[in-house]
């Protein structure tokens, strides 16, 4: 296989993902421009996340690009720091990585800072070493590495990014990826990771036992229908960033919170029980939540 043939095959495999993924990431209705510049983001995103979760392609073709030494390339710590020095030189030089060389005309068209990208490598870092969260606080602390970078950077590609909208975008960023560890609750554990609050867990006596079990109790059901309340908050807070945008990106920003907010549902609908697998809302669901959301309706 060529360089080529290896750059275009470790884009592919990222990239192919969006299509995947619980949300829109660059959907047809939206200026060419914009798609090109979400995807690129997107790349860089799915990658940093597929190597915070050990998820990369089987063979260590990224760590050899970022040149990670073989021995190292399934220690994620050593990958991300690489991946953070080609980043660095999406500003100031020539990346390696065939998706840090497709955001660079990007971050330039975009005028794009290093901070959000900086965040997201920082959160999937705090993944290798930080596996449980004391408090609430402490879980939103999180969410301002792992999501709402990613809200930002919308703004920032689409040229609508003012303080009070980045306000209600980091909301609904936070609310979506609260939503996401009610969902993944089960899969989580399986990478000894949680996302419920030692402190909520307490509250509701639930122990950590009681997470691996095939179906919820109670307990378990109270605390998450508790974490949903929540995140539907979150994404109320949120919500009024839909109406303050107009044309295609308001129906793209209310597809994130009516993503959201159908998933809250869905939850609810399963009596609060995540652990059988993630609970999805149907198409119909999502296609009322989104009409809602347009409408500004709660």
């Amino acid at each position: 296989m060529t360089g080529t043939d290896t750059a275009t095959a470790l884009e592919r495999a990222t990239l192919d993902k969006a299509a995947r993924e619980n949300f829109p990431v660059a959907p047809f209705f939206l200026p060419r421009a914009w798609r090109t510049d979400l995807m690129a983001v997107y790349g860089f995103a799915r990658l940093v996340d597929d190597i915070g979760d050990g998820d990369l392609a089987p063979g260590g073709a990224d760590a050899r690009v970022l040149g990670v030494h073989p021995e190292r390339a399934d220690d994620r710590l050593a990958v991300l720091d690489a991946f953070e020095a080609d980043l660095r030189r999406v500003f100031d030089g020539t990346p390696h990585h065939p998706l840090l060389r497709r955001l660079q005309p990007t971050v330039r068209r975009r005028g794009l800072t290093p901070e959000p990208f900086l965040g997201l490598i920082a959160a999937n870092r705090q993944d290798q070493l930080v596996t449980r969260y004391e408090t609430y606080d402490d879980l939103r602390a999180y969410c301002e590495l792992s999501a709402n970078p990613v809200g930002r950077l919308v703004l920032a590609v689409t040229g609508t990014a003012t303080p009070e909208r980045i306000r209600r975008s980091d909301a609904v960023c936070t609310g979506l990826q609260i939503v996401e560890h009610l969902q993944d609750v089960a899969e989580d554990l399986g990478r000894d990771r949680i996302y419920l609050p030692a402190q909520d867990m307490k509250r509701f006596h639930v122990q950590e036992s009681d997470l691996a079990a095939p179906s919820a109790g109670a307990s378990v059901r109270a605390l998450v229908a508790f974490e949903a309340r929540r995140a539907r908050d979150l994404l109320n807070e949120g919500a009024p960033l839909v109406g303050s945008v107009h044309g295609r990106l308001k129906l793209l920003l209310a597809g994130f919170v009516a993503g959201g907010k159908a998933a809250v549902r869905a939850i609810a609908a399963a009596d609060f029980d995540v652990l059988p697998g993630p609970p999805k809302p149907g198409k119909l669901q999502l296609l009322r939540e989104a009409g809602t959301t347009l409408r500004g309706e709660g």
